[in-house]
This record gives structure tokens, sequence and C-alpha cells, in this order.
């Protein structure tokens, strides 16, 4: 089986990040992985993306035109790649920052108050770990303990504080509702 997934939204929103998350679930799962990051020349405020590819085959190519799951975190990412979602597909998008909603009938698109939900949440800074736990949850791309030793990794030693922080988003998110 193979997973193509896009992650995009604003440089700083923590986008590659939680593509960095999804590449060690798939390397702990012993799957082949491709995450390939893209952003604009700007620190913060520009575009950034990231494909993600979980497959129990070899990867031909890491560039994701059509995902089967998109994470949107901010409403130009979502007009731009919303479309591109392969029918059946799933879209996760921070409603929040987005204030539109997909016409399109053959995917499933879930809406979290992610951003939101962080700022009443004192995780400021957590809202792509909150869509992300929502993606997880729906998903099922893995389960507690793989999830624990993925952030456990991705979490830079020096920040090593933040691993509590970033599992009760990831929890958050996946007990969110629609909104």
């Amino acid at each position: 089986m193979t997973v193509q997934i896009l992650l995009a939204g604003f440089g700083g929103q923590g986008v590659l990040f939680a593509g960095k998350l999804l590449a060690y679930i798939g390397l702990l799962q012993e799957r082949q992985v491709s995450w390939l990051p893209s952003y604009g020349p700007e620190m913060r405020g520009g575009t950034a993306n990231c494909s993600v590819i979980l497959s129990d085959e070899a990867i031909g190519s890491p560039i994701v035109l059509q995902p089967d799951i998109l994470m949107a975190m901010n409403q130009p990412s979502f007009l731009r790649f919303a479309p591109t979602i392969k029918s059946g597909g799933m879209l996760f998008a921070d409603s929040a920052l987005i204030g539109v909603r997909s016409e399109r009938e053959d995917i499933t698109a879930f809406y979290v108050p992610a951003s939101r939900l962080a700022s009443e949440q004192a995780l400021d800074g957590l809202a792509n770990m909150i869509l992300l736990g929502k993606l997880l949850t729906w998903t099922k791309l893995c389960g507690e303990a793989t999830l624990q030793a993925a952030l456990q990794k991705t979490i830079p030693p020096r920040k090593q504080e933040l691993f509590e922080k970033n599992l009760h988003a990831l929890r958050l998110g996946g007990e969110a509702t629609d909104g």
C-alpha cells in the first residue's frame, strides 16, 4: 500500500515538522519513505509544503501531484491543493484560518479549528500537531506506541521538554470535532 500525503501552509506553521513526523512513523514501520520539503525564500510567512510518501514498495518519485491526503493549514494552500486530491482521498483543513469549504463530493473532508484550539489550550505554535492528530486518528496510519516513538525521534534533543505538549496537541486533534 502506498499513501501520498501533502502538507501545506505558511512558513512557521510547522508543516515541515509535521511531515518529518509522518516520515519517522513510516521509518519505524519499516516502510519505504520519501520526505520532500518545499518552501519559499522567506523564513516565516512564505509558502511551505511537504510531500510525504509511505509505501510498502519502492518509491519511484518523491513528488506528490495528486495526494491521497491533504493537510492544509491556510486558505491559499487549501485553494491551491484541494482540487488536486485524488478521488476518494481525504482533506484535513484548519477551519480557523480557512474560511471556505470544498465542494467536492468525491473526498472526505475534515475541518478542525486547529489554530483556535491551540490558542485556547495554551498550545501556541502547535496547530500543526492538532490537525495532524485528526489526520492520524482518521487514517489510522500508526498506533500510539509508534506515534510516541516517532515524536521522540522528531523533536530535537535540546527541545525534549516539548514532547508532552506535542503529544497533548496530537491527542486533542484526534478528539476534535469538525468546526
